[in-house]
């Protein structure tokens, strides 16, 4: 048995014949398995198979092969302590120096359409995991790789001498991250809710203990202000969002450039209809429902022409050319469209900044929402409730008109994704003024009937939740509001209601509240 030993072992066979030709030049004897043992073989290399190491054959089916006393006494032997190297000694078992494995394709097969559940549950690897926490464990005595990109570092450093106690550390946590984001992908899969296991979501009440599995998508600039660093990732089994977006041209998108493009992607995937919608530092401040693309866009641009600058914009449609002279002479940007004409796009390459993405509407069926706060995080399932109208509760006497009850549906779903306290007019499938996220709600109507002007009159009122006291209720009777929509549930409604009968006004109540916070 030579002196030096590497075992490898690995799902992804990238690089890994170079790195075994490197270890034996090194005077390392190389122990392999199965797959990854042929592999090296065919490419002319020396290969020990774990089988001849253990003195055991592999059983069932390749299930157990390297769960072994013979490969773990050898990973896990301390070289400092005497016990130890006495006890390998006295059972005839060799010291493995480097451990070099990567996993079997959980996730690759778990999204593979074709995938039956028998070969997803197969490819869990067990023993695989078991090696790389054995390694990173005696990182001290053991070089781990758990990535093919680590093999030029390692094999540098091994041929420059005794590896650095700093690299073997760093490849011990990689290897830690590596396995838990593992078994976390493997618990998200198994725990989804929906039977195609199309949303990584935990069962519902969360459990005590909960390990988030996530993919970094990309490295940021930096996240909101430019003294703090950002990176963006994604959940493994999200049905949509933007880490499915292609960028067809642009500058790179920043943090706030995804915070509020995902703002603007979760309100417009709330319509069936031709819908625009306008974000501008994670509020909507201009939305428009119509018969095609490209007048929603030019409604949801004029609903507040002053805010829309700088914003990002989202359309559930083909974007055409109507809807690209829209937004011509705005700066904006992010825009977001699951299409685009050849003629839009010619409008759009204009604005070489803009960058431009096509995604697919695909409204989710579960969400899991992730906000970090000092020394934790807080986990929801995102409010992707759907309410029905026909379920909501007239109070006054005075009944909404047709054309009111429209409005009210379509503010009410506007309202949702709006800053609590949040408040939405709207009028003939258009938001005439917002006002989002002031400390009282009776603010929060004052800047909305502001940003209107005339165009309160004969509008519609959402409100996020109910009144607390009356005084909304009256500045929107004296903007010439005619209809309210809101949750109810205050100790004061009576007052509320009262003030909308009297004034002819018409006010419904949901039952169902949507803070945004």
């Amino acid at each position: 048995m030579p002196q030096k030993l590497a075992l490898l072992s690995v799902s992804d066979k990238t690089g890994i014949e170079g790195f075994a030709r490197g270890l034996s030049e090194l005077g390392y004897g190389i122990i392999s398995t199965g797959g990854t043992a042929r592999h090296l073989t065919a490419a002319g290399l020396e290969v020990i198979p774990v089988e001849s190491f253990t003195g055991f054959a592999e059983i069932l089916s390749g299930r157990v092969k390297t769960l072994h006393p013979a490969v773990f006494g050898g990973i896990l032997a301390r070289r400092s302590n005497p016990a130890d190297m006495e006890t390998l000694a006295s059972q005839g078992l060799a010291a493995i120096d480097v451990v070099a494995v990567n996993l079997y394709p959980f996730y690759r097969v778990a999204t593979a359409p074709e995938a039956s559940r028998a070969d997803i549950i197969e490819n869990i690897d067990i023993g695989g995991v078991a090696l790389l926490r054995a390694a990173a464990k005696n990182y001290e005595d053991v070089l781990v790789v758990s990535d093919p990109s680590q093999y030029e570092e390692v094999l540098a450093a091994l041929r420059a001498g005794e590896p650095a106690g700093e690299l073997r550390y760093r490849l011990a946590v990689q290897a830690f991250w590596h396995t838990a984001h593992y078994d976390a992908v493997i618990a998200s899969y198994l725990g989804a809710k929906t039977a195609d296991r199309a949303a990584a979501t935990p069962p519902a009440g969360f459990p005590a203990e909960l390990a988030l599995p996530l993919y970094k998508v990309q490295d940021l600039r930096y996240g909101e202000n430019p003294h703090q660093a950002a990176s963006f990732y994604r959940l493994p089994f999200a049905a949509t969002g933007l880490a499915q977006a292609e960028k067809l041209q642009g500058k790179e998108l920043s943090f706030n450039n995804i915070s509020d493009a995902d703002a603007a992607l979760a309100l417009v995937l709330e319509f069936e209809e031709p819908a625009c919608v306008a974000v501008k530092h994670a509020n909507p401040c201009g939305v428009a429902v119509a018969a095609d693309v490209g007048t929603a866009t030019r409604l949801a641009r004029e609903a507040d022409p002053v805010s829309i600058y700088g914003g990002i914009v989202a359309v559930n449609r083909t974007f055409d050319e109507a809807a690209a002279a829209a937004i011509r002479d705005v700066f904006l940007e992010v825009l977001i469209a699951p299409d685009y004409t050849p003629a839009a796009l010619k409008i759009l390459q204009r604005k070489k900044d803009l960058r431009v993405l096509r995604l697919p509407m695909t409204a989710p069926a579960a969400a899991l929402g992730v906000r970090g706060v000092l020394g934790g995080v807080l986990l929801q399932h995102y409010d992707l409730s759907q309410d029905d109208p026909a379920s909501w509760r007239p109070v006054t006497s005075r009944a909404p008109t047709p054309a009111e009850w429209r409005d009210l549906a379509f503010a009410w779903k506007v309202v949702k994704y709006v800053k609590s306290n949040a408040i939405v007019l709207a009028k003939d499938g258009q938001t005439v003024g917002i006002g989002p996220g002031q400390t009282n709600r009776v603010d929060s109507v004052r800047i909305a009937v502001g940003r209107a002007g005339e165009k309160a009159r004969g509008s519609v009122m959402a409100s996020d939740a109910f009144f607390p006291f009356p005084d909304s209720v009256e500045v929107a009777r004296d903007a010439g509001v005619t209809a309210i929509v809101h949750p109810g549930g205050s100790i004061r409604d009576d007052e509320a209601i009262k003030v909308a009968a009297e004034a002819g006004m018409a006010m419904v109540l949901t039952g169902v509240r949507h803070f945004r916070h």
